[in-house]
């Protein structure tokens, strides 16, 4: 690991300055991930400015009804605390599957979002990667990619990202608050991660220099029935192979409201635009969810061992709506 340099940040502002657009310099929340990044040589920081201090740990409820979540907020508190688990129960189940209780309880929001790709060749800079070298290749479209992206990926990157926190997040339309040396920004989800193109190393879209400060969550009632479904390869920790959030809002057997965001199938948390454009306003039936499924997966081209996560994700869409549909019945 290469020696570097180690600074607290006591405020927002001087965790910026701090900063600057120093590319040598990053910030350390609970480093779970950028840690190991540094262990492999994948990231060389010659600095760390600790945020841990920042009084970014508080999660409130907003005037609208929605809430406000501080990007030092660890996983753990996240999960557990009344009115997400209340309001958007599919983020809290999303974060318990995310990892294990110990990695939750130091792993924080900000972080969570920008935690980076596990692709092997990704993490193992004995080996091309245009994500992580730009213009030295991809080689996973001809090597390992079994859980690698069938939507939204290119020829120069079919990484996947990892988070399950996001998914659920993307779901329900968050927003990222960022700080920058130019005073306050934000920006949606939807539009926080860059799409693959030629230019997979340029992951998200924050300026740079920017400090995530929170995430806030609008006021979405169709929440409060909602779900998060992990498929995995083990039963304990891993990363998912698929997985989806899911809201659902039926009334007289006809789909009123739906919210629709698949994990572990492209570079980013995918929106299901077009699975939710079948969906609202459509029978409340298996026939229509698998329809719907259909239409988001149109636009799936899968790799030669990664296939089956069509499949995969076309069955637990109708599973978890099914589901969803049932309780509200009752």
């Amino acid at each position: 690991m290469r020696e570097f340099d180690y600074q607290r940040a006591h405020d927002v502002a001087g965790a910026v300055a701090l900063l600057g657009a120093d590319p040598d310099t990053r910030y350390l929340g609970g480093g779970t991930n950028l840690v190991d990044l540094m262990k492999t040589g994948v990231e060389r920081p010659a600095r760390l400015v600790d945020i841990r201090e920042l009084p970014l740990d508080e999660i409130e409820t907003t005037p609208e009804g929605g809430l406000r979540i501080g990007a030092t907020v660890t996983n753990g508190d996240l999960a557990a605390h009344p009115e997400v688990r209340r309001r958007y129960p599919a983020l809290a189940q999303a974060v318990l599957a995310g990892a294990s209780g110990q990695l939750r309880n130091m792993a924080t929001v900000g972080g969570n979002l920008l935690q980076r790709t596990r692709c092997g060749y990704f993490t193992d800079v004995t080996q091309p990667c245009n994500k992580r070298v730009p213009g030295s290749g991809c080689p996973a479209i001809e090597g390992e990619h079994h859980n690698h992206a069938i939507l939204g990926a290119s020829d120069h990157c079919v990484a996947i990202h990892p988070s399950d926190m996001g998914v659920a997040l993307t779901a329900f339309d968050a927003v990222v608050r960022f700080e920058t040396a130019d005073g306050p920004g934000q920006v949606p989800l939807a539009d926080f991660y860059l799409p693959v193109g030629d230019t997979p190393h340029r992951e998200t879209a924050l300026p740079p220099g920017a400090l995530i400060t929170g995430v806030t969550l609008p006021p979405a009632p169709v929440a409060a029935r909602s779900r998060y479904r992990k498929v995995r390869e083990r039963a304990s920790y891993a990363f998912a192979i698929g997985s989806l959030a899911a809201a659902l809002d039926v009334r007289d057997g006809v789909v009123r409201d739906v919210r629709l965001a698949l994990g572990a199938v492209a570079s980013r948390p995918w929106r299901a635009v077009a699975a939710e454009r079948v969906l609202t306003g459509a029978p409340a039936t298996a026939e229509t969810y698998a329809a719907a499924a259909d239409a988001e997966l149109a636009a799936a081209r899968p790799l030669p061992h990664n296939g089956y996560k069509v499949d995969l994700v076309r069955n637990l869409v109708v599973a978890v709506l099914t589901e969803l549909a049932e309780e509200t019945a009752r």
